[in-house]
């Protein structure tokens, strides 16, 4: 039996395709080691707090359908949050949108992140190093309303988010629009703040990449993930060639 792992790899095949895109979901789990406790209500783990509602099937669709392998977490942004980096204040959480996560106060953060935090990230740069991408998509989604913010509103149906490279992104932000979709630019948050697994892994090595967020209605359902995934996966596509174009 294989050991677990904080991560698992889809569409690789036998002899890994290298030029292509690829797809990370650092929050596509909620998943909660036994050894572990959080001490909050059961129904919190199926909340966007979380997991990333609706990442996993949808990431799953364009490993499997759309032939974009993907790298996802098989652990909840609760025990530890992938997307931050290992000096953040927030990468094990005390609090998330006004609930209070009584297990991780006083937590040993330096055994969650040699435990979770480092394998996810050395398998991702393998993973990246074997795929040679000339596109990473970083999938992720979020909540319509925070309970923390009930007076924000959040009309966007995607987001594109980007921190010093948006190459991509520009292109991208256009042809979600031409979806007729209401599109976010660094919303509902800004890529120049939460953009840890992309600074590291892509703007570092002068990858280009989509950091994409659903709002999570939209592919809450097999229907929506199906619906996503196709439409990711065309525009990624075409934006891959405009950037490779414009070089």
């Amino acid at each position: 039996m294989n050991e677990w792992q904080p991560f698992r790899q889809l569409g690789l095949g036998d002899e890994p395709r290298k030029g292509g895109v690829v797809c990370v979901a650092d929050h596509a789990s909620n998943y909660v080691p036994g050894d572990l406790p959080l001490g909050i209500a059961p129904e919190l783990l199926s909340d966007h707090i979380a997991v990333d509602i609706g990442v996993e099937g949808t990431a799953e669709r364009l490993a499997l359908r759309h032939h974009i392998p993907a790298h996802l977490a098989c652990i909840s942004r609760l025990v530890i949050d992938l997307h931050r980096e290992e000096d953040h204040p927030g990468v094990v959480p005390t609090t998330s949108d006004g609930h209070l996560i009584p297990g991780n106060i006083g937590a040993d953060l330096a055994l969650r992140i040699e435990r979770f935090h480092r394998p996810y990230h050395a398998a991702l740069a393998d993973f990246i190093t074997t795929t040679a991408p000339r596109l990473i998509i970083s999938l992720h989604s979020f909540t319509p309303a925070l309970a923390s913010k009930p007076g924000e509103q959040r009309p966007w149906e995607v987001g594109l988010l980007y921190n010093t490279d948006d190459r991509a992104a520009r292109h991208a932000i256009r042809l979600f629009a031409e979806q007729g979709l209401t599109v976010g630019d660094n919303e509902p948050y800004s890529g120049k703040q939460l953009n840890a697994t992309m600074n590291r892994h892509a703007e570092s090595a002068g990858i280009p990449y989509l950091a994409i967020e659903v709002r999570n209605d939209q592919i809450r359902t097999e229907a929506g993930q199906a619906r996503w995934a196709a439409m990711i996966a065309d525009i990624a596509g075409r934006v891959a060639v405009m950037v490779d174009a414009a070089g």
